[in-house]
């Protein structure tokens, strides 16, 4: 390709100035000689010329190939019913067209479903980066094969950056049927006991207008209601425990409609306690008191109410009332009245000394049996003739005592079942035997209950902490006072802390010590299963996609009581784990993905920023018709509209890469000192000529 340069001998501005003075020389000579002057005028005009130094450049220039990005949508939405298939042929008819044309490179970019923070169908994003390394001038366009879903759409062809033309293949049909779940207000934590309200919205396209809810919590339904659709709805759910509740909301299905998986909405609220109330009764002043005492008032969430029995009946010695310092036991209001405000009762080495009527001890019994919690710390006095056993309470509590009292140094162990069990498994110490925690000098001998749970051990493998549930209760029998050793570091003391809030946290029903627990987090696409449990061989999970699909994973076996699995997933959305009646859940991504929010294929939803870049937005799939249309690619090398009623057209830039340059000047060596020379002889000879023909 050949051009013409120029590199001035002298400064621009000096050359500009002499060209412009010679101009007006030139113009008066005219004015002032006629026309004999213009060759004087030529012979400046090449002066000025020769001093600019012109050149003849040639161009060896090798054409380089227009970039066109195929976005092409593989997300989960573009996934359901048909799209895949009309996705695969339009992308392949697409790429047939663009290898006919010359001169352009097509880059096929797949966008997969997003995972991390992101949320969401990534297309832009994905078609940025694609032509992140071309220069803008050599982008021939965009063509994305979506459903028209893309979250990361910009406002407009000024902030997508793209001066070329986006093209806009949907997929999909026009006469689509969902029904989905559209929260409006959900909330993130809720008190223990009470009522927490999500609103919501279900939307309906195809849909009657009336829609069946079904409310789970933890996997159990606890509701069913029928809601107008398109109306926000309160749906009020109780809080049941502390910790996760995982609370999911289920729209009945419709005939034929796109994905069942955003029929559903998942809210996990995290339960919390107002405040921990624990009743704790000491039957006598003793050193392992202050043990107990302490330890529930270090915990800011235990609001603890402690009586000491002082003056038992036998010690009563006729002294009025009123001259005592001594505050009067509220058996009435704590054991009738206040007893259901409690959620763990604490009897430490409380005999049966007729301060509690019977009546009493039958209301802590179905107080448990109604679901609340009972701790027993026994010493001697649960062997003798006034032991707790002879109550009402004896026929919830775990074990049975045999009337021996054992006074000998002992090391506390966690029997087989206790290294199963939360409350006992890994606690310091026990990893060794003997354990590495100081001994303790006394324990009751008793003979366990069936069912009874003996987490730890004392001399003889006789039950030393014995575990029971009774209907929706739980109970703890301790059958030594001795923990206190372990708290004043006795013989280099023990783990009483861990061992004592484990206990109690336990008997409050913390999730995070359930005998029996099947838990499931999601992280990196890989689904993590723990399935805690007593038993040796737990069965096979089954983990449920959000498409509905089931499938069963072995679990392998880790830390006594603890079996894993780790699942790799595919698909976003939310996954249910079940086992053995229970159940668990983990979200792929968020708990309620956009992505799968709605499915509803779209051609207009991209069509303004498309024709904002000259381009066009068509769906190539027909209802009742499995065959996909798309348009002919055409180049198109100038204009600002590139589409058609059957056409889409590239911007063709004929861009080239300058591999070589030969440049010839004009004025240089015999050739231009000949043209100098030539003009300034022929206004010679003119100017003679002229004078020549006056003179004669």
């Amino acid at each position: 390709m050949w051009s013409l340069s120029f590199a001035p001998l002298v400064p621009l501005p000096l050359l500009i100035g002499l060209a412009v003075l010679a101009a007006i020389a030139a113009g008066a000579a005219i004015v002032l000689a006629g026309r004999s002057a213009i060759l004087r005028a030529l012979a400046l005009a090449v002066l000025a010329v020769a001093l600019a130094d012109p050149s003849l450049v040639f161009e060896d220039r090798e054409p380089v190939k227009d970039v066109v990005s195929v976005v092409v949508d593989r997300s989960a939405s573009n996934r359901l019913a048909d799209r895949t298939a009309q996705t695969d042929t339009a992308l392949a008819e697409v790429e047939r067209q663009l290898r006919a044309i010359p001169n352009v490179e097509p880059r096929i970019v797949d966008v997969r479903d997003a995972q991390g923070t992101s949320d969401g169908t990534r297309l832009f994003e994905a078609l940025t980066n694609s032509l992140a390394d071309v220069p803008s001038e050599r982008v021939a366009g965009a063509i994305a094969i979506t459903d028209g879903l893309a979250h990361d759409a910009p406002p407009n062809a000024e902030v997508l950056g793209l001066r070329a033309p986006l093209h806009v293949l949907t997929t999909g049909r026009n006469a689509e049927i969902d029904r989905r779940i559209v929260l409006v207000d959900s909330p993130r934590f809720g008190i223990v006991g009470k009522d927490q309200i999500i609103r919501l919205r279900v939307v309906d396209k195809g849909g009657p207008g009336r829609a069946g809810l079904t409310i789970r919590r933890d996997g159990e339904i606890v509701a069913r209601r029928e809601v107008a659709t398109g109306q926000v709805v309160q749906v009020p759910v109780r809080i049941d425990r502390g910790g996760p509740n995982v609370v999911e909301i289920e729209a009945s299905p419709l005939d034929k409609e796109l994905t069942l998986a955003n029929n559903r909405a998942v809210i996990t609220i995290e339960g919390v306690r107002d405040k921990l109330r624990v009743l704790l009764v000491s039957g006598e002043p003793h050193p392992g008191e202050r043990t107990w005492r302490n330890l529930l008032k270090a915990d800011a969430n235990v609001d603890l109410v402690h009586f000491t029995i002082l003056r038992p009946p036998e010690k009563q010695d006729g002294t009025p009332i009123n001259e005592l310092s001594l505050i009067a036991f509220p058996t009435r209001e704590l054991f009738q009245v206040k007893i259901k405000e409690f959620d763990l009762i604490i009897f430490d080495r409380y005999a049966n000394q007729s301060i509690l009527p019977l009546v009493y001890f039958d209301n802590i019994v179905r107080y448990v049996r109604a679901g609340g919690a009972l701790l027993v710390a026994a010493g001697p006095e649960y062997a003798g003739s006034q032991t707790l056993s002879r109550t009402p309470l004896g026929q919830i509590l775990p074990a049975v005592p045999d009337g021996s009292v054992i006074d000998e140094a002992y090391r506390a162990r966690v029997s087989d079942l206790g290294k199963r069990h939360p409350v006992t498994r890994d606690l310091p110490g026990s990893e060794v035997d003997p354990p590495r925690w100081g001994e303790w000098l006394r324990m009751v001998g008793a003979q366990a209950r069936p069912g009874a749970a003996p987490v730890m051990t004392g001399p003889g493998d006789k039950p030393l902490l014995m575990l029971s549930r009774e209907q929706k209760g739980r109970v703890a029998l301790f059958l030594s006072d001795h923990e206190w050793l372990w708290a004043r570091g006795f013989r280099n003391g023990g783990p009483y802390l861990d061992l004592l809030r484990r206990l109690s946290h336990w008997l409050m029903k913390e999730p995070e010590l359930e005998e029996e627990a099947l838990r499931a987090s999601a992280r990196n696409g890989t689904i993590e299963v723990e399935r805690q449990t007593l038993g040796d061989n737990p069965s096979p999970v089954t983990i449920t996609g959000p498409n509905g699909e089931s499938r069963q994973i072995a679990l392998e076996a880790g830390q006594p009581g603890l079996f894993t699995a780790r699942i790799p997933t595919a698909e976003l959305g939310l996954y249910r784990v079940t086992a053995d009646n229970l159940t668990a859940f983990a979200s792929v991504g968020p708990e309620n993905p956009r992505e799968l929010m709605d499915v509803v294929s779209d051609p207009n939803a991209l069509q303004s920023l498309a024709q904002s870049t000259g381009g066009s937005s068509r769906r190539v799939g027909h209802e009742g018709d499995s065959d996909v249309s798309i348009p002919r690619i055409v180049p198109v090398r100038s204009g600002s509209q590139f589409a058609g009623a059957d056409w889409i057209g590239l911007r063709i830039s004929d861009s080239g890469v300058v591999r070589g340059v030969q440049i010839s000047p004009l004025f240089v060596g015999l050739i231009g000192l000949a043209v100098l020379f030539g003009a300034l002889v022929a206004g010679w000879l003119g100017e003679s000529g002229r004078r020549f023909r006056r003179e004669t």
